[in-house]
């Protein structure tokens, strides 16, 4: 249940009450509103959730990983980043004006999100719903079709627009990331960013997630993209994160172009 929680003999405001407001989240509000209001979500994050130390311990993380291999998969992000963002700029330009067209500004959405350590940052994506999307979003939490509430989806969601069902099936809403992956807050292959409201939901182990830079793509978008149960998401990412290696992130990436083709997003 989401209210007011006791952390240190000190009470805090839930994390959902400090994310950028419905104008803002839906996308229609300037790029920089999201992020004028992270130093208030860091605040608040930082005492819902448990330290970068502690989030490490709890995924099983050692001293750490050999830089040569963090810098490879850095590496990676940026050539890839930059890569798609020029080979896809048509699409991003056709994609843009067709949202534009079937249901009027703002093509894109902007929302804070949870990065490494619970770091917040702000994620674009391509929008996908009614500008009042967020407004909704209370009272449909109750047809959450992800058991354990710390994620929401919902197989036939009435705020999504015709050509959003598209994008999503399709994944091409995501295509904005790579401008995230560009700028160092995700990278191409890693555990989907979730909203700090959800977060409100987490376990203690389920922090463990947010050991490693978000992703656009990751073992369970491979593997179990449409299990409802969150527990076993969670597993897939820290099996990924525990058994991570330059290879590994290769191997997700090959297997990404069919599981998009296969076009069963949501």
């Amino acid at each position: 249940m989401i209210g007011q929680r006791t952390t240190a003999s000190r009470t805090v405001e839930p994390a959902a009450a400090l994310v950028a407001p419905a104008a803002t989240t839906s996308g229609s509000a300037p790029a920089g509103a999201a992020v004028a209001s992270h130093p208030a979500i860091a605040a608040t994050a930082a005492a819902l959730m448990p330290d970068a130390a502690t989030i490490d311990r709890l995924a099983g993380l050692g001293a750490g990983r050999r830089r040569s291999e963090l810098a490879f998969k850095r590496g990676l992000d940026v050539v890839g980043a930059i890569g798609g963002l020029v080979v896809l700029s048509p699409v991003f330009a056709v994609l843009t004006v067709a949202i534009w067209a079937t249901d009027g500004r703002p093509a894109f959405f902007r929302q804070p999100r949870a990065g490494l350590h619970g770091r917040p940052f702000t994620i674009a994506k391509f929008r996908t719903m009614a500008r009042d999307a967020d407004a909704q979003r209370a009272a449909l939490r109750a047809h959450n079709e992800i058991a354990g509430g710390a994620s929401f989806k919902l197989t036939d969601d009435p705020r999504v627009t015709a050509m959003g069902r598209f994008l999503r099936r399709t994944s091409l809403d995501e295509l904005p990331q790579l401008w995230n992956v560009l700028r160092g807050e995700m990278s191409l292959v890693g555990p989907r960013p979730h909203p700090f409201d959800d977060l409100e939901g987490y376990q203690e182990w389920h922090y463990a997630r947010l050991a490693m830079k978000p992703g656009m793509t990751g073992l369970w978008q491979i593997s179990a993209r449409r299990d409802p149960d969150f527990d076993r998401w969670v597993a897939q990412d820290l099996q990924y994160i525990r058994g991570w290696s330059p290879l590994l992130d290769i191997r997700i990436m090959l297997k990404t172009l069919p599981a998009l083709l296969r076009a069963d997003g949501r």
